[in-house]
């Protein structure tokens, strides 16, 4: 018999017993299984789903909560719409369902609201535009720790939107989405077409395209202007194409004698950061 009992002001509490059960088949086995493709996905962890319930394109299906948590979620699942259930579970249930142990003990299936959010990044380039922020480019990024941590760089150092060329991997990934703590759902990205097309487009908008490489007459630290800017990032390894290059002022960051680069992501803090607060850099 399955124990139901209403959360205060939302949805309801619905005790799994079963790993089997079917109204949990979306969470079951999820490291082996990429559910993406069908249009929804799988966050692990109370912050994440701070960022789901903040986020204007994406919202919450259900949630399966591991019961020593639930006490400490409560906020949280409080504001919760009344359609969603959340699916609470002892810990041998629960992993046996997701197929490993989960630490953080709250996983959400998430799915989302705009189809594409073109119109917001749209929106957000314009302000940005008008601000003469920054925004990211991710060009024919494979790797979604890499992914993950860039998002997480862009919302740290206020970068407007991402922009994902053709070729670069999916950050509504599972392990995309743990790795920049949720803000995949708050921050705006699209997907366009090649990486020269891109910067094409934003140059023709008004954005200064800046791609990084070692032999750079300009540095990162002489740069001192606040101007509209597009960061391009290639993937660590192949790097940004010559027609990238081409259409982008070339910036190095400068480092110690016997080493000319760095992590992605990591190049992707520094530049965010410098052009953030360049007084202080």
């Amino acid at each position: 018999m399955t124990s139901i009992e209403p959360l205060s002001g939302s949805s309801s509490i619905i005790d799994i017993l079963d790993p089997a059960d079917d109204r949990i088949a979306a969470f079951r086995d999820v490291r082996e299984r990429d559910l993406t493709r069908s249009g929804q996905f799988i966050a692990e962890g109370a912050v994440v789903l701070d960022q789901i319930l903040a986020s204007r394109r994406f919202r919450p299906v259900s949630l399966l909560v591991l019961r020593e948590r639930l006490d400490g979620l409560s906020a949280r699942l409080s504001a919760l719409p009344a359609y969603v259930p959340i699916y609470r579970a002892e810990r041998e249930v629960f992993d046996r369902i997701a197929g490993f142990p989960v630490h953080r003990g709250v996983m959400a299936l998430a799915e989302p609201v705009l189809a594409s959010g073109e119109a917001d990044v749209e929106a957000a380039l314009e302000a940005t535009l008008e601000s003469r922020g920054n925004i990211v480019v991710a060009c024919g990024l494979s790797n979604h720790d890499n992914m993950g941590a860039i998002f997480r760089n862009a919302a740290a150092f206020g970068a407007g939107a991402v922009i994902l060329d053709e070729r670069a991997c999916d950050p509504l990934y599972r392990k995309a989405i743990r790795v920049s703590v949720g803000t995949v759902f708050t921050v705006p990205f699209v997907r366009w077409g090649s990486a020269a097309e891109i910067a094409e487009r934003l140059s023709s908008m008004g954005y200064e395209c800046l791609a990084l490489t070692p032999n750079a007459a300009d540095a990162l630290r002489d740069i001192r202007d606040i101007r509209p800017r597009a960061l391009f990032l290639g993937a660590e390894g192949d790097g940004l194409e010559d027609s990238v290059m081409s259409r982008c002022r070339p910036v190095r960051i400068e480092m110690a004698p016997g080493l000319d680069s760095l992590n992605v992501a990591t190049s992707a803090a520094l530049v965010l950061h410098h052009l953030a607060f360049p007084a202080r850099s």
